[in-house]
């Protein structure tokens, strides 16, 4: 197929080659793997800067999309490749082809750099989904770390960058810059841009933002960051957010209660506990949705609140495909007694459902996040268990709201009334907040120069 880069995929790659660390906070949609091998193409066969470049990216997107999408283009034949996933042997054998780009899933990245035996002679990384090297204590992160002064060149992929706040910038712009924009230590970064928000005496479990610390950290990182929002160069159908609210009765709520307050509940024989904070907030989201394990692992029911209104939109789809968003194990189990509805965990199911073949499906946000194309299949996604993850949520939303979508889409969120639920919703609404801003001050301005 022959290119024709649009005006920003264009701002883009001039963008890579201009820039030897370059953060490219793109929605999805717009193109961010062709840009980033048109830009990998010019680097190591026209102007011979690059020899060798590691592509990092989660499984399914380094296995199939990667390679895809060299395929695809006129424009990249020539450009070379390796995959190395699967088993020790499989990717060692890979490692070991003679190619141009060599891709990687990321949960191999300390195999790679630690155990494999292997020389580390890449002179460029790709890090696709950059966000999942947010966390400074991962070891992909300090194995990456410990090879990043060998790299020439670095481009992180993303976008959702601070999906959950700020602090996740640390981790992400280290590896790209070694410390030089926001420091070389965690602490440093804390103590000048954040103060104490939520704590226990001594213990700190979260911070905010100083006065004028956000509009700080967006100047020092933005000589080497754009962002891209697909509703500002994508023409893409209307979005429609829409919230259903389900209502416990006074037995079913009385459980809920019980566990918030007591962190215990005695329910049909069963004995439900929560042992920490973590855990209880676990157990509420799963009471919210209407099962919720014991401390053997086997589920006891609770309401059918959100399987009844899930049926109400399935009929009102009318025969329409529906797209349906789970988060615990019991969520789909239940979701399957009741409809005849099928997991898209398989190449096969995705192809089925893209065929307009599956009037029902299931999808995990963990497993749905990155590298999925579902536009095809239909228009409704529902969310019958919601996670605090903002960018597993607009991961997910973004399967079908992309595009190629050729009708609305609508987002349907099943709320179980004064539970749980309100306060995830809530802070997935506040957490977009603060990326937006952001995104907006590292925005690019195609065609200022």
């Amino acid at each position: 197929m022959k290119f024709v880069p649009h005006a920003y995929q264009q701002y883009s790659i001039k963008y890579i080659l201009s820039h030897p660390k370059a953060a490219l906070f793109l929605d999805c949609g717009l193109g961010k793997t062709v840009i980033t091998l048109t830009a990998i193409f010019d680097l190591v066969l026209d102007s011979f800067q690059i020899r060798k470049v590691l592509v990092i990216a989660p499984l399914r997107v380094a296995r199939d999309t990667w390679p895809a999408e060299i395929e695809k283009w006129d424009h990249l034949k020539g450009l070379t490749y390796s995959v190395a996933v699967g088993s020790e042997a499989e990717r060692t054998a890979a490692l070991k082809e003679t190619a141009d780009v060599y891709l990687i899933n990321r949960e191999n990245v300390p195999w790679l750099i630690e155990e494999s035996g292997l020389p580390f002679d890449y002179d460029m990384v790709v890090v696709d989904e950059l966000s999942s090297f947010k966390s400074h204590q991962a070891k992909r992160f300090k194995s990456l770390l410990k090879v990043r002064s060998k790299v020439k060149r670095i481009v992180g992929l993303t976008g959702t960058p601070a999906a959950n706040g700020l602090m996740d910038l640390w981790a992400e712009f280290r590896l790209l810059d070694l410390g030089k924009r926001l420091g070389r230590f965690i602490g440093n970064y804390r103590s000048t841009y954040f103060i104490p928000d939520k704590r226990n005496q001594q213990m700190v479990f979260s911070y905010k933002p100083k006065p004028g610390a956000e509009e700080a950290i967006y100047r020092q990182i933005s000589d080497i960051t754009i962002s891209m929002k697909n509703t500002d160069y994508l023409k893409l159908t209307p979005l429609v957010m829409n919230e259903i609210p389900v209502r416990l009765s006074a037995e079913e709520w009385q459980h809920y209660q019980t566990l918030k307050d007591e962190m215990v509940l005695s329910l049909k024989g069963k004995e439900i506990d929560a042992v920490s904070a973590a855990a209880l907030s676990n157990k509420l989201l799963q009471m919210a949705n209407g099962a919720v394990y014991d401390e053997t692992g086997s589920d006891t029911q609770i309401h059918d609140r959100k399987l009844d209104s899930l049926e109400d939109i399935i009929e009102a789809a009318n025969g329409k495909p529906v797209l349906v968003a789970y988060w615990f194990k019991h969520d789909i189990e239940r979701i399957c007694k009741r409809f005849p509805a099928e997991r898209l965990d398989s190449a096969d199911s995705i192809k089925r459902w893209n065929a307009g073949k599956i009037p029902v499906a299931a999808i995990h946000p963990a497993s749905a996040g990155h590298g999925l194309n579902l536009q095809a299949g239909g228009c409704s996604l529902v969310w019958f268990g919601l996670t605090w993850s903002l960018e597993l949520y607009q991961q997910t939303n973004a399967r079908l709201w992309r595009q190629g979508q050729k009708e609305t889409v609508v987002v349907h969120h099943i709320i179980a009334k004064a539970t749980i639920d309100e306060d995830v919703m809530a802070a997935l609404v506040k957490k977009e907040v603060g990326q937006t801003a952001l995104l907006r001050a590292v925005k690019a301005r195609i065609g200022e120069g």
